[in-house]
């Protein structure tokens, strides 16, 4: 795996909207944060482009990523938020153009598309953390989600733990394997396609937003049926959140979880704050981890080098 050069005060960092349109005065609120590092913030040309749902047509999405991925100047790209798009750029991104400029990508939600796509094409580890629009310019961006930010400025290896909240074992065990993964409904639409989710020997993250209990079932049947389940050496539950089920009579989560995880011969732990959360707890992926549920704790490598 190859890791992004860190972070160094004064650097330059790039931000686009791949996905949906951000709101532009959360944006620009956003932006002060990471001043405040030490990092100067450019911005792509089309980031306030809005095409219905999308940030910008395809080209112009994908022409802001292009430009941000062949500049030298820009060392790290962060992304403004998710919604829905980034699949539909994944096949015109250059590839080999981004592992030959290796640097941080950062952000989660859609985003989790380029994530497996850019792992899984160039061996870069990439990052599922909070994005500008959608949670840094929140008034209730925590402390903790902002000290995340430290991985990028240093190798730091992160423990998360019940020290962050309750954690609920599904399967007991303890393995190892890179740590991939993200939001479950962006996993399942990759399968069949290029950037199809790999899982043989890995960590898989799984969160989620605004999912019924009836549509987790359906996606986390469909990972079983195409043996992304059965290859995995274990299981990282994040939240799930919104997942309230609207009609009634319906199994909770985490009964659906239950049937589809107790009887695994691996490791599964539930309750990470990793997702539509506060905390947003951010993680390297591609990265080797560390997962036992003897401790309830999962370790992860760190992400730059």
């Amino acid at each position: 795996m190859i890791h992004p050069p860190r972070l160094q005060t004064g650097d330059r960092i790039g931000v686009v909207a791949p996905a949906g349109p951000p709101d532009q005065e959360c944006l620009h609120q956003a932006v002060s944060f990471f001043e405040k590092m030490g990092l100067n913030v450019q911005l792509g040309k089309n980031i306030e482009k809005v095409n219905g749902y999308l940030a910008g047509t395809d080209k112009e999405r994908t022409e802001d990523l292009h430009h941000m991925i062949i500049n030298p100047e820009i060392k790290a790209i962060i992304f403004a938020r998710g919604g829905y798009g980034t699949a539909r750029i994944a096949s015109y991104l250059d590839y080999t153009c981004i592992k030959r400029n290796p640097k941080v990508y950062w952000g989660y939600s859609d985003i989790t598309y380029l994530h497996t796509a850019i792992r899984q094409q160039t061996g870069l580890i990439t990052f599922h953390g909070p994005m500008l629009a959608s949670d840094i310019a929140k008034d209730n961006f925590d402390h903790v989600s902002a000290s995340m930010f430290e991985q990028l400025f240093r190798p730091i290896t992160y423990t998360y733990s019940e020290q962050f909240g309750p954690l609920h074992v599904f399967a007991e065990g303890e393995a190892t394997g890179m740590i991939v993964g993200g939001n479950l409904s962006l996993l399942v639409s990759s399968l069949g396609t290029p950037f199809e989710i790999d899982t043989t020997n890995r960590l898989i993250l799984l969160e989620d937003i605004g999912e019924e209990p009836y549509r987790v079932d359906s996606m986390l049947n469909q990972l079983k049926l195409a043996g992304k389940l059965s290859s995995a050496a274990g299981f990282m539950l994040g939240d799930f959140a919104d997942a309230k089920a609207k009609v009634t009579p319906s199994l909770s989560m985490n009964a659906v979880f239950q049937s589809y995880f107790s009887n695994l011969n691996k490791p599964v732990i539930a309750g990470f704050k990793m997702g539509h959360c506060l905390p947003n707890l951010a993680i390297p992926l591609g990265v080797e981890g560390y997962l036992s549920t003897g401790n309830k704790k999962l370790i992860a490598k760190p992400g730059v080098q």
